[in-house]
């Protein structure tokens, strides 16, 4: 959507911290760019312009102000809420798939050209997919500049640059200081990287989001439906295995009930994949939505406002991984969430990856098996129907010979005709998948019996047609408004 320049400067005049990460202000007179709350003196109106993205602020000539550090805040909500080129292009390049396939495999997993996602990603966004991935390897050289003691050769290649050459000149036009003082301002601000941390390969970050947070709904969840082995949740801190593009990691999410960051500790077999890990649990967490803008529209109802009021900063729990989360789904129908969660782990402890102690540090040790692994193997190890077995080896197959892609850069519509053409793969299942794996923010779920119970209780219409009618009154935000419902019922055996 176009920027409105008096809105924008508006949210600048008032420093209002909930429009970090919507927009870019860009001062002509310091040639710096800035988070709309940025503390220093407010600019005159005639001196800044606003961009969509840190890349077309950095391409029109600025550099980032390292007071305000304007890419250490949560991303735009829009991306999550469009399905356009664009939007979906924004995804992968922040899952890091220009560093690994080139701009030539980014427009082919979107099913363009290159020339013509160039030119839809620069009439949208004011930069182009090459400019995007440039920011996002100066965003990622900076989180390890800054948290981590490792060299800057070995930086310059784990962040996506071509050589040390590109590196320094990146960091030097982005931050206007070389990278060595970028780690001495940082040493200076945070005490040095322990020992520990080097020794291990952990990685602290503050992961940054908008509140309210509805943590103690997120851990909930993820508690409810942990797979042994594969996650857990100890009191505030929910643990878990991933699977990344240059090997496996572990990860220890630190939800806070009063702040405004999760803290994640990350161990990674590879450093290349800081990047993706991070987009990823920022999905897994919803951290990139704006609450007060869900909140304040859902609230218009009379009757769903009791239950956004009881909850508020409510997330769509996401996923780190498309085959994963298609087979919790296909396993999550028709059965309890318990019955689900025991399966799951089987499958991860009889088919998955085993990680080394070091890796695993006393957490989750387990990754979750491969679409190839459960092909082929699935139906020996896969207790109940034999239909459901029949699904889950369908599915794997297909995601296996590449016939089904589980990526975040999909489209919503696409990703759920190419799932229900599956055998055994309803309409649930293909919504629930959208709305984890996608961050699809207007998926009701109709036919789901705790959706309906929940919208009874609530004293709304509970039959399919009904709600789809009645629900009509909450895009597009009626994800938000089902997992409300589902927070309104009662536990029940069919919730997903």
């Amino acid at each position: 959507m176009p920027l409105d320049p008096e809105r924008c400067y508006r949210a600048v005049a008032s420093r209002d911290p909930r429009f970090d990460g919507q927009f870019i202000t860009a001062v002509r007179t310091t040639g710096v760019y800035c988070r709309p709350s940025c503390p220093a003196t407010t600019p005159k109106r005639v001196n800044v312009e606003f961009f969509a993205t840190a890349g077309a602020a950095q391409q029109h000539g600025y550099r980032a102000c390292r007071r305000c550090l304007p890419d250490a805040v949560p991303g735009s909500p829009e991306w999550n809420g469009r399905a356009d080129l664009a939007a979906r292009a924004v995804r992968l390049i922040a899952d890091g798939v220009v560093e690994r396939q080139g701009i030539a495999g980014l427009a082919a997993g979107l099913g363009y050209s290159e020339r013509h996602l160039t030119r839809v990603v620069t009439a949208e966004l004011g930069a182009g997919p090459l400019a995007l991935a440039r920011a996002h390897r100066a965003h990622t050289a900076r989180l390890l500049i800054e948290t981590t003691p490792m060299s800057m050769a070995d930086i310059a290649f784990a962040a996506g640059f071509a050589s040390v050459r590109q590196f320094n000149d990146t960091v030097r036009e982005v931050y206007a200081v070389p990278p060595t003082t970028l780690r001495t301002e940082a040493v200076r601000r945070r005490g040095p990287s322990p020992e520990s941390a080097a020794a291990t390969g952990a990685i602290t970050l503050r992961l940054p989001y908008r509140p309210p947070l509805d943590a103690d709904g997120l851990l909930a969840f993820f508690a409810s439906r942990a797979f042994a082995g594969v996650e857990s949740v100890d009191g505030s801190t929910y643990r878990r295995t991933l699977r990344l593009p240059h090997g496996p990691a572990t990860v220890a999410l630190d939800l806070p009930r009063a702040a405004n960051h999760v803290q994640a500790t990350v161990r990674l077999t590879d450093p290349r994949d800081l990047g993706p890990a991070v987009a990823r649990l920022r999905r897994l967490l919803d951290l990139d939505a704006d609450p007060v803008a869900v909140d304040e529209m859902l609230a218009t109802d009379p009757a769903l406002a009791p239950a956004v009021a009881a909850v508020p900063g409510i997330r769509l729990p996401g996923a780190v991984d498309g085959t994963e989360i298609a087979v919790r789904a296909l396993l999550g129908q028709q059965i309890s969430v318990a019955a689900a969660r025991t399966a799951g782990a089987g499958l991860a402890a009889e088919l998955g990856e085993r990680l080394s102690e070091s890796l695993a540090a006393g957490g989750p040790d387990i990754l979750f098996p491969t679409a190839e692994q459960l092909a082929e193997h699935a139906a020996d190890v896969l207790a109940g129907p034999e239909r459901r077995r029949r699904s889950v080896v369908a599915l794997a197959a297909a995601v296996a010979d590449g016939s089904l892609v589980l990526d975040p850069g999909r489209d919503p519509a696409a990703l759920r005709a190419a799932l229900t053409a599956l055998p055994g793969v309803g309409p649930w299942t293909a919504g629930y998948v959208a709305m984890r794996l996608l961050g699809d923010p207007d998926e009701l779920l109709p036919t789901d019996l705790a959706v309906r119970r929940g919208a009874a209780a609530l004293g709304l219409p509970s039959d399919q047609a009904s709600l789809s009618r009645y629900a009509e009154r909450w895009r597009p935000w009626r994800s938000y408004a089902a997992t409300h419902l589902w927070r309104a019922s009662a536990p029940e055996r069919t919730r997903p």
